[in-house]
């Protein structure tokens, strides 16, 4: 009779253990597929929304020098169209481009059907690693002066376009809208390469004085927490 005991306890033993089993088996197919989820949702507004950007501005981006990444930035490649060497006074040829450019832009944002995806479209400015000792002593602290007088030009030049929407989209586009001076931390080498972390590390002074236009997705900001979350 003691060893038929013995034998029951063992034997609810392992049940118990297969049950505990059977729970964390559940729970981990549950998060993997959280997490297809979330790398499919992300990849696929990114996909969409740089397919529309393409297909609404073909006829445009050779004709402004313009070209348009998977990473939804909108960068504008001329630097002698945008600004003077060491100046932010936007030119009349730039000026004449965003004026074509900015409406068709905000158009496609405010009327297109993932706009609830979107968290922020930056300006960027990027310049080269030319010292500016007027600015600031140290060339990336004066880079970053000028880079961001230059996105920020682009920005007070482009608000008043905001007006011709409805108070709410207003609002909208301000919530979305930043001004950012990066200097010359993601300076470009000659094969459009970020040359700080590339190993042609020469940096081309033309290509990287440039201005981009960066769509940010609620996507990024749920794929870092994933990130975070699973590689704490």
């Amino acid at each position: 009779m003691a060893k038929q005991n013995v034998w029951m306890s063992v034997s609810d033993l392992m049940t118990g253990l297969m049950v505990i089993f059977l729970f964390i088996a559940v729970a981990y197919m549950i998060q993997v597929k959280e997490n297809q989820n979330v790398l499919t949702d992300y990849v696929e507004t990114k996909t969409k929304l740089h397919d529309k950007l393409v297909s609404e501005f073909k006829n445009d981006s050779k004709k402004w020098d313009m070209s348009i990444g998977k990473d939804l930035s909108m960068r504008f490649n001329n630097p002698t169209v945008m600004f003077a060497q060491g100046s932010a006074q936007l030119t009349p040829e730039f000026k004449s481009i965003l004026h074509e450019f900015i409406p068709k832009y905000l158009d496609i944002l405010i009327n297109d059907s993932l706009r609830s995806h979107i968290q922020e479209i930056r300006i960027e400015g990027h310049t080269d690693n030319v010292p500016y000792p007027q600015l600031h002593p140290q060339p990336f602290i004066a880079n970053a002066i000028l880079s961001q007088q230059r996105s920020l030009a682009v920005l007070m030049y482009i608000k008043p376009m905001f007006e011709k929407y409805p108070a709410n989209e207003q609002r909208l586009l301000e919530y979305w809208f930043t001004a950012n001076g990066l200097s010359y931390g993601k300076a470009l080498n000659k094969d459009g390469e970020y040359a700080l972390i590339s190993k042609k590390s020469k940096i081309d002074k033309e290509k990287s004085r440039r201005v981009e236009f960066r769509i940010i997705t609620t996507g990024d900001e749920v794929l870092e927490n994933f990130v975070k979350k699973n590689n704490p």
